[in-house]
């Protein structure tokens, strides 16, 4: 038997990816953030019902939250219990993390945004980045950047 590398987010087990991240953010450091659910939510995450590409996270009384992030009900989701699909989300993280995210968004003027929501070891895990913003000029330099490696990749092939 082999064993996985936990350490990445593999690609079956991924629930949903927010691509428009790199795009728009500098991604400085990453954390894994577990999220406190209901059990509607487990299931529809399980039929990977869930969108997070406008969701981002915020500190408050020392805690972080996922606001925005979109959960589909399900059609089989009980009828006694209203479903919210953009409830704030608590996320769980060590003290040690949290302090020091408090730090780089309250000082440094850093942003959490939520970058891919994943499956690990039967639990959902949000992987979570400490970003600053990219202005259009980089936006755009990232874009060339992307297009010249591309480029490079296409002829050293017909090669």
């Amino acid at each position: 038997m082999t064993k996985k590398n936990d350490a990445a987010p593999s690609a079956h087990a991924g629930i949903a990816l927010n691509k428009r991240a790199r795009h728009d953010y500098f991604i400085e450091e990453r954390l894994e953030a577990g999220l406190s659910l209901q059990g509607w939510e487990v299931k529809s995450l399980r039929a990977s019902k869930a969108q997070i590409t406008e969701s981002y996270a915020v500190i408050k009384n020392g805690e972080a939250w996922l606001l925005g992030a979109h959960v589909t009900p399900l059609n089989t989701a009980s009828t006694h219990v209203h479903a919210d699909p953009t409830r704030t989300r608590k996320l769980l993280l060590q003290r040690a993390e949290l302090d020091r995210l408090i730090g780089a968004v309250e000082r440094k003027g850093y942003t959490i945004v939520p970058l891919a929501l994943y499956w690990k070891k039967g639990r959902a895990k949000l992987e979570i980045g400490l970003a600053k913003g990219k202005k259009l000029h980089d936006k755009r330099a990232t874009e060339k950047e992307r297009d010249w490696q591309r480029q490079k990749e296409r002829v050293l092939r017909h090669r």
